[in-house]
């Protein structure tokens, strides 16, 4: 007799079994699919990466031909600019020897020389300054904050131009010396305030900042603001608020020209930040032809 129950199952084992053939080879042929799909965009993908990195090799290459081109350039275009003059730099603060550099390389491409490099000592001792001051009306200094302005001025002209006042005080207000102050042309100012100042010492620094620049610019010089594109924060800002023309980038080729111009007379905010007008001077901002103590 013929088991039904039986041929039932045996039934129901051989469609299991194709059904499961069947779900195998999808999943083969799905996994062939997707492995297919992944080749094809790891091809691609590498195709494009080879493409970019050619790319950035060619950028890279031209960038280095421009740079190559300004540096040989850049000479020639401020070639003369400042010849035979003497110029000054002035650190407000700390020093920067990597700026000390900068702006000395830059005044010497445009046929200047460097005459003296100073660094104003902050915080200021008032006491110790009036003690140096004895038997002049400074030496009420510090109990007349009002003096410390007047004679910030009177020092900041006899940078320029030289003066017994400034050699009084010259151990008490400068933190470093070199070279010989007087008959200066152009100065290079760079402000750095040291940090951990109290705020009286702060209010003190920026009367004295002030007042030097004032007597420096009274003098009829340019007088130039300068700070690199790290400078942080920047000052630019301050040095357009004491009048001064300014430089923010003079790390560049660019900063190193316009500080050459700016020196030469040309007015304005140059480099790269947002603070500045325009990157280089243009014939707009040429300065009117004046008369200095050795030429006309």
């Amino acid at each position: 007799m013929v088991d039904f129950r039986y041929h039932a199952l045996s039934l129901a084992a051989v469609l299991c079994a194709l059904a499961v053939g069947v779900l195998v080879g999808i999943a083969i042929g799905d996994s062939s699919l997707v492995s297919s799909a992944q080749d094809g965009l790891v091809h691609k993908l590498r195709g494009e990466v080879r493409e970019t990195q050619h790319e950035l090799k060619l950028s890279g290459q031209t960038l280095s031909e421009q740079q190559t081109l300004a540096d040989s350039l850049w000479p020639l275009a401020v070639h003369g600019l400042l010849q035979g003059r003497s110029i000054g730099i002035v650190f407000l603060g700390e020093p920067s020897n990597e700026i000390d550099s900068l702006a000395q390389g830059a005044v010497r491409a445009a046929g200047g020389k460097v005459k003296a490099v100073l660094a104003v000592h902050e915080p200021l001792d008032a006491s110790a300054m009036a003690k140096q001051l004895s038997g002049t009306r400074y030496a009420a200094l510090p109990s007349d904050p009002r003096l410390l302005g007047r004679l910030a001025q009177h020092l900041g002209g006899e940078i320029v131009s030289g003066g017994r006042l400034l050699e009084r005080v010259r151990t008490q207000l400068l933190g470093s010396y070199d070279g010989q102050v007087g008959q200066l042309e152009g100065v290079v100012v760079v402000r750095a305030q040291p940090t951990g100042m109290t705020g009286a010492q702060v209010s003190d620094s920026e009367t004295l900042e002030s007042g030097l620049l004032a007597g420096m610019l009274a003098r009829g010089i340019p007088v130039v603001g300068v700070e690199t594109s790290a400078g942080e924060p920047s000052q630019v800002p301050w040095y357009k608020s004491a009048g001064l023309s300014s430089v923010d980038d003079l790390q560049s080729v660019g900063g190193r020209t316009a500080l050459a111009y700016a020196l030469a007379g040309y007015r304005g905010a140059f480099g790269s930040k947002s603070s500045a007008d325009a990157q280089l001077p243009s014939p707009a901002s040429a300065p009117a032809r004046t008369c200095t103590a050795s030429r006309c």
